[in-house]
């Protein structure tokens, strides 16, 4: 069933309704989320019988996707490397939650403010690299070092998967804040965003891929 395009702000009071009304845990929500993305990577790398994912994680919501998306692939056998973008001590809630199950899992992630020739190394020789950096709430120009790293993603000229939403887009108005990640594929949970559609949110979002996460669709019309 093809779902509407719809603002931001509409699908954050929808998220609120799923969570305070209805009692859907959004530890449950965020499970979901990374669950089908990690599905959607598994069948992009379906081609390759090697090489690794480099997930790049911000410190909220969107970051704890990519926890859950990187435990997924790990269980899969899928060599995966996490970087985390900022500090780890603002990790809160869910976020914290999968960082801390993702830790007993494996090594391979690595806190970093600045591109050295590790990150640089490890994503050049990635398969696929997934975009977790920036959920929906960015509402500012994107500043260092995340920029630093939405330029690395788009230099690699690796393909991409963005989860949620491009990190760097306005997810209503399609407007880039001053610099987006541009993506093969994006994964976005329950409902699109109005702003895959207008301005620069076609180039950057790529195929996009409307993922059920257990968010009951009549919230829309509540």
């Amino acid at each position: 069933m093809k779902t509407p395009a719809l603002s931001v702000n509409k699908i954050r009071a929808i998220e609120r309704k799923a969570i305070e009304e209805i009692g859907i845990p959004s530890i449950i929500l965020m499970e979901n989320a990374g669950r089908v993305a990690a599905e959607e990577a598994l069948r992009e790398l379906r081609s390759f019988k090697k090489g690794s994912v480099c997930v790049f994680c911000g410190t909220g919501n969107n970051g704890g996707d990519g926890f859950v998306l990187a435990r997924h692939l790990i269980n899969k056998g899928v060599k995966t490397n996490i970087f985390i973008v900022g500090k780890k001590n603002k990790l809160r809630g869910g976020a914290a939650m999968n960082y801390k199950i993702l830790k007993q899992l494996t090594p391979k992630i690595y806190t970093v403010k600045d591109i050295d020739n590790f990150v640089r190394t490890k994503i050049k020789s990635a398969r696929l690299v997934v975009d977790a950096l920036f959920g929906t709430g960015l509402s500012r120009s994107v500043e260092d070092p995340y920029l630093s790293f939405i330029e690395l993603i788009n230099a690699s000229k690796k393909k991409v998967i963005a989860l949620d939403i491009p990190s760097g887009l306005d997810g209503t108005t399609g407007k880039i804040l001053g610099v987006a990640v541009k993506a093969k594929k994006t994964v976005t949970f329950a409902f699109a965003k109005a702003g895959f559609y207008k301005n620069s949110g076609p180039a950057c979002a790529g195929e996009v891929i409307v993922a059920d996460i257990g968010i009951p669709r009549w919230l829309n019309k509540k």
